[in-house]
């Protein structure tokens, strides 16, 4: 190695040795222009160092450039040998309480999961071990590269800024002190003079695009020897590039990988040196092989001396990078050089012009430039501020620069949004002085001008292009959450009106994905092609928190969530208006009430998913409520032109899309649909998708006659025939004769109980219900641990994250789960603490269809094993606030009643119509939730308030002729005993209870105004209660009866056998007209008959009592008792074969209970021997199959 350096020092021209950088640098120093002199020397001795031939040879390069460019340069900004020069200037100065530390590829980062102002903020390993959050919680990672250590940002950490290292440096330093001072006069203006000349130089030459001139240089010798230059792109692979320059350039496969990988790392190669037509060939052949299906790689035939000065304009801005290290005044007089305005006016800094030529670097140049960014002007807090107000000017060009580049956005100059937007100062100066938001929003919307008729996006048929640019431009809406993730705490004038020209980009946004992606139902054939749903979910996806945090901010400051709800509304009727299509004005009627609404079919007409418009007015009510600006503020709220109709009306059908999906109607539409009714109800899109839904329909509750909303939910669910017409049910279920339809019909009144209970019990969320955020959290976790116990991953993943990727699972875990240490296998898991059971809802709205039916299961089972009864009662629920008081009304509605009386009088003559026991479960767990709402009225109740809900009264009462059906009450009492609803009389008999104690209640409460009617209610329904009560007893008698006959029957037959011998001879002595009466009486089907002849006689009754395994209910088995049945599986058997070779010709007709006397296969049917009911059987299967 030493013979070969030796070797190349030989080689080396004599002059370059023989050079002095001491003397080049006091002719620098004497010189009057010192520029001119500055570019001749680099004129002359460049290219005599740089690019020699065909292959680079870094180490003698970086020799000679260090000796013969470099060293003159460092003489003359120290004024002395810099190998003392540098020490001492380190020396003075004060070091930075800023880290910097740039993270290479792979190195590990540490944020602080309690301290960190937000995720991006991150400590480099060293800062990490050095500091207080060592002992918090902290995230470790893996860096992409391209970021720094955050450590002295005190804008980075609420808690604990500094390390134990950079804390030194704070005691002494103030903030004001200009580092320049401590820097001498001589030696600022030698830096000034050194740093323009340099930065100047190495911006021109990388940013020359000239082929074969250069900017101020003229060469002194002009070779003619070219390179064939080779460019990265992010289009081609390995295998591509390998194989076009082993054709190209005739190498072998080990060089051309080679070249490949040093164009992969940095960003480009030269495949070939000579004269310019010998590489131009080359150029030729690669643009020609790679051009027939992709835009062809990048080539060109550059001079030998522009390579040259490119690679020493790199290395020129490491030194600057490296020379800045020792010195804060030198850091920001290469700030001021950079930032400082050329004579073109604006855009003309050397910063701004590297900047605005990101996009045509190559990757090498790139990373050299942005590492000087960094460790220059990000590292002055003066000069980054000046840098983000450029950045931010720029943003708009820089952006679209970054779409039409085809390299990823880590090597992309836009890349530093992180370090600008993430500073919470910076980002508050931003959007007040250079309305950042909006221009942030405008540039997305820019770029996609991809929209339908009336102006909504449109991501079908996306050619690739459009697809590389969506992609691409969804780096935008991070740009938008970096901005966001900090919110403010104080509120200037212009903040306020920049944030909310800023929100009205953002519902511009919102109002183009209002109705996206709409849908129609498929009838008839299968849908051929499965369209575009991707793209739209992954805009809401990636919008989802940015939403969230819009509201945050708006519920900072009145001010502003009062201007934004204005705004919201607004453009929610705009939107709203332009749905319309010309749909006719029906008016429904329904117990006494009528209402006028517009004629739509979920199942006929388009719907669409994506409502994000509506979804955030729904969030901002929530708000009012929240900030109770509401109640400060009603005078300047526009609650009065509110029309709660139309705010329901598409949150609603999105609603019944998802039902008439689940009761299988959008079959034929294909996965696409399924796929987004997933994406809908998943833990990454439900919190602006579905809760806001329901929320909405909530805010529409309280402000709206409750029966006038169920009647429009019944006729949206194309449920209002049946509820609205008397014996319509009946008719119904004997005119469709096919199941499908009746089934469809079923899970269609299930889901649309299944919501109105979400609309009453879901108020955990602040400004819904009287709780807090914790109350929230604890609830989530409560229902995934009443699946089954569950391992912290687990949890985490099943709860929503905000914007700092928390759950807050931590804060509350303890309070509601025990954690189970992990045994020798295994790992540790959180089981629900037993006390924590009270408060689980079967109805638990962010259930899928399995979590609940297991969760149903296990919490069944833990009350057997408590020796409890299985009634899964509803919760008490914490009270509605003011603003949604008037919804626990819809409880008590006469639409409503009607609805369960309905339900209720199908099961009690169950036969005549089609409905399911799911049905009746949802109604008994509604009548549940309005006895628990009537009891915390009663216990609440002050002496001056009036309870105006009155459940129970009504429940009580029987319908009105020409029905004159029986009260709810009465058909309750009626299910109870009924022998088909077994699994349900644990419910029933918690309703009757609860209902006794409220009329207890009732019956104490004399202050209650509502106390004196009550007895002529109950007058007016005695007559219907004493007969069901009659009724009641009756059953409960003939039970007993049959309980006291098979005991003696037993008993009986243990005598018997006990007495065989005397009971056969007292058998054997009964008389010849005994034997008549045996004749003449009517024979049991299941008694043993000894003799057919006149001389007959019976043995001891045998009976046979079963247990039903679904319904545990015994039962004796007779020819009339209901059939029972036992789970089988047939299959084919060659046990007793003699023949086993024989082929069955015909299998389809072929008879095994006939067989050839060769026995060639035979049957055999195995069970596991546990009876059933048929009915319970077919029940159960029913269950199965709409389970899954």
């Amino acid at each position: 190695m030493a013979a070969d350096l030796e070797e190349e020092v030989q080689a080396i021209d004599k002059s370059l040795l023989e050079c002095s950088a001491e003397e080049i640098a006091v002719k620098w120093l004497q010189a009057n222009d010192l520029q001119k002199e500055v570019y001749q020397h680099l004129a002359y001795y460049v290219p005599k160092i740089y690019c020699r031939g065909p292959n680079p040879a870094p180490q003698r390069e970086d020799m000679l450039a260090q000796h013969v460019l470099l060293g003159p340069m460092e003489w003359y900004l120290c004024g002395e040998d810099p190998a003392f020069g540098f020490p001492k200037l380190e020396q003075a100065n004060k070091p930075s309480h800023l880290c910097g530390r740039v993270f290479k590829v792979g190195e590990p980062t540490y944020s602080c999961r309690d301290c960190a102002v937000d995720p991006t903020c991150v400590l480099c390993m060293e800062c990490f071990l050095g500091s207080i959050h060592r002992e918090h919680r902290y995230r470790m990672t893996t860096s992409g590269g391209g970021g720094f250590c955050d450590c002295g940002d005190t804008e980075a950490w609420k808690e604990g800024p500094y390390c134990q290292k950079h804390e030194l440096n704070t005691s002494e330093t103030a903030e004001e002190e200009d580092p320049l001072m401590q820097l001498p006069e001589d030696m600022v203006a030698r830096a000034y003079n050194i740093f323009a000349i340099t930065f100047k130089y190495a911006v021109d030459i990388l940013t020359w695009e000239k082929e074969n001139e250069l900017p101020g240089l003229e060469m002194i010798e002009k070779s003619d020897t070219y390179y064939c230059m080779l460019f990265n792109d992010e289009v081609h692979t390995y295998e591509q590039v390998i194989y076009t320059l082993q054709k190209a350039v005739n190498c072998t496969q080990k060089e051309a990988i080679g070249f490949a990988t040093t164009v992969d790392r940095d960003g480009r190669r030269s495949v070939r040196y000579g004269d310019f037509q010998y590489c131009d060939q080359a150029k030729s052949v690669i643009v020609r092989n790679t051009s027939r299906q992709t835009k062809p790689l990048k080539v060109q035939v550059m001079h030998s001396s522009i390579v040259a000065h490119q690679s020493f304009g790199l290395k020129l801005l490491t030194w600057l990078g490296s020379v800045i290290g020792y010195s804060d005044g030198l850091r920001r007089i290469l700030c001021q050089v950079g930032l400082q305005e050329g004579p073109d006016g604006e855009n003309s800094s050397l910063v701004d012009k590297l900047m605005l030529y990101d996009s045509k670097l190559w990757k090498g140049a790139r990373n050299v430039y942005h590492q000087l960014f960094m460790s220059s002007l990000l590292m002055d807090l003066k000069y980054k501020k000046l840098f983000a107000i450029r950045f931010a000017r720029n943003y708009e060009r820089l952006q679209s620069d970054f779409m039409k580049d085809d390299h990823d956005r880590e090597f992309s100059i836009a890349d530093l949004s992180i370090q600008i937007f993430t500073v919470p100062s910076l980002a508050r100066m931003l959007i007040t002085e250079e309305n950042l938001m909006t221009t942030i929003i405008k540039t997305f919307m820019d770029h996609l001008r991809h929209r339908d008729i009336q102006g909504r996006f449109q991501f079908e048929r996306y050619t690739a292009l459009q697809a590389f640019k969506f992609r691409r431009v969804q780096s935008l809406i991070l740009d938008l959450k970096y901005v966001l993730i900090s919110k403010p705490t104080e509120w200037s004038d212009d903040l306020r009106h920049k944030f909310l020209e800023g929100f009205d980009a953002f519902l511009e946004l919102l109002k183009c994905m209002q109705g996206m992606d709409p849908v129609t139902r498929q009838v008839g054939q299968h849908i051929e092609m499965e369209p575009e749903w991707e793209a739209a979910f992954t805009l809401q996806m990636k919008l989802t928190l940015v939403i969230s945090m819009m509201q945050d901010w708006c519920a900072l400051d009145e001010k502003v969530l009062i201007e934004a709800y204005k705004k919201c509304l607004t453009v929610v009727m705009q939107c709203h208006s332009g749905f319309t299509d010309g749909e006719q004005p029906i008016v429904l009627s329904m117990c006494g009430h009528s209402v006028e609404t517009i004629r739509y079919c979920v199942s006929q007409e388009k719907v669409s998913i994506h409502l994000p418009v509506s979804r955030l007015l729904a969030g901002l009510h929530v708000l009012l409520s929240k900030t109770e600006v509401a109640y400060k503020f009603p005078e300047l709220l526009p609650l009065s032109e509110l029309s709660p109709p139309m705010l329901i009306e598409h949150p609603l059908r999105c609603l019944v899309l998802c039902a008439q999906v689940h009761a299988g109607m959008w079959r034929r539409n294909g996965f696409s649909l399924v796929n987004q009714i997933y994406y809908y109800h998943n833990v990454k899109c439900r919190r602006e998708m579905f809760d806001k839904d329901i929320v909405m329909l909530q805010t529409g509750v309280s402000m709206m006659d409750p029966n006038h909303f169920l009647m429009i939910m019944l006729s949206r669910f194309e449920l209002y025939q049946i509820f609205s017409t008397p014996d319509y049910g009946k008719r119904f279920s004997a005119e469709n004769t096919n199941k499908d339809v009746v089934q469809q019909n079923n899970t269609l009144i299930e889901e649309m109980l299944y919501l109105i209970i979400m609309i009453v019990g879901e108020r955990f969320s602040p400004g819904i219900g009287q709780v807090n955020a914790t109350d929230e959290i604890k609830r989530e976790i409560i229902h995934q641990l009443s699946i089954r116990p569950m391992a912290h991953s687990e949890l985490v993943k099943a709860l929503p994250e905000d914007e700092n990727r928390e759950t807050g699972m931590e804060s509350v875990i303890e309070e509601v789960a025990c954690f189970k240490k992990p045994g020798l296998t295994g790992r540790g898991l959180y089981q629900l603490k037993p006390e924590c059971a009270r408060n689980f809802n079967l109805y638990f709205y962010h259930f899928s269809r399995a979590e609940q039916s297991k969760a149903e299961e296990a919490q069944r089972k833990l009350k057997r094993r408590n020796r409890e009864d299985t009634a899964l009662p509803p919760p008490a629920l914490p009270p509605f606030c003011p603003l949604f008081a008037s919804l626990v009304n819809i409880l008590q509605s006469d639409v409503m009643l009607c609805i369960m009386g309905t339900i209720l009088q199908w099961a009690v003559e169950h036969n005549g119509y089609a409905w399911s026991e799911s049905m009746l479960q949802r109604v008994l767990h509604l009548l549940g939730m309005a006895l628990q709402e009537e009891k915390q009225h009663l216990e609440n109740l002050s002496e001056e308030s009036v309870v105006t809900f009155t459940f129970t009264q009504k429940i009580s009462r029987p319908g009105e002729a020409p029905n004159n059906s029986p009260s709810i009450l009465a058909m309750l009492e009626t299910l109870q005993n009924a022998p088909h609803l077994e699994v349900h009389k644990d419910m029933i008999r918690w309703i009757l209870k609860t209902f006794n104690t409220i009329k207890k209640l009732r019956e104490s409460s004399s202050t209650s105004p509502v106390a004196e009617t009550e007895g002529n209610i109950m007058e007016e329904s005695s007559r219907d209660k004493d007969k069901a009560e009659r009724k009641r007893k009756a059953e409960i008698a003939r039970l007993r009866r049959e309980k006291i006959m098979a005991q003696m029957s037993e008993m009986q037959r243990h005598f018997i056998n006990e007495n065989k011998e005397l009971f056969q001879q007292t058998l054997e002595e009964l008389d010849t007209s005994t034997s008549g009466v045996h004749e003449n009486s009517p024979v049991i089907s299941d008694a043993k008959l000894t003799a057919l002849g006149p001389e007959q006689t019976r043995v001891a009754e045998h009976r046979q009592v079963v247990m039903c395994i679904l319904c545990q209910e015994e039962q004796e088995v007779k020819v009339d008792s209901r059939a029972m049945v036992l789970a089988a599986f047939i299959q084919r058997s060659t046990v007793l074969s003699k023949n086993r070779n024989k082929i069955i010709p015909d299998p389809e007709k072929y008879d095994p209970l006939f067989m050839h006397p060769d026995l060639s296969c035979g049957t055999h049917t195995g069970s596991c021997g546990h009876i059933m009911h048929a009915h319970c059987w077919q029940s159960s299967c029913t269950v199965l199959c709409g389970c899954h």
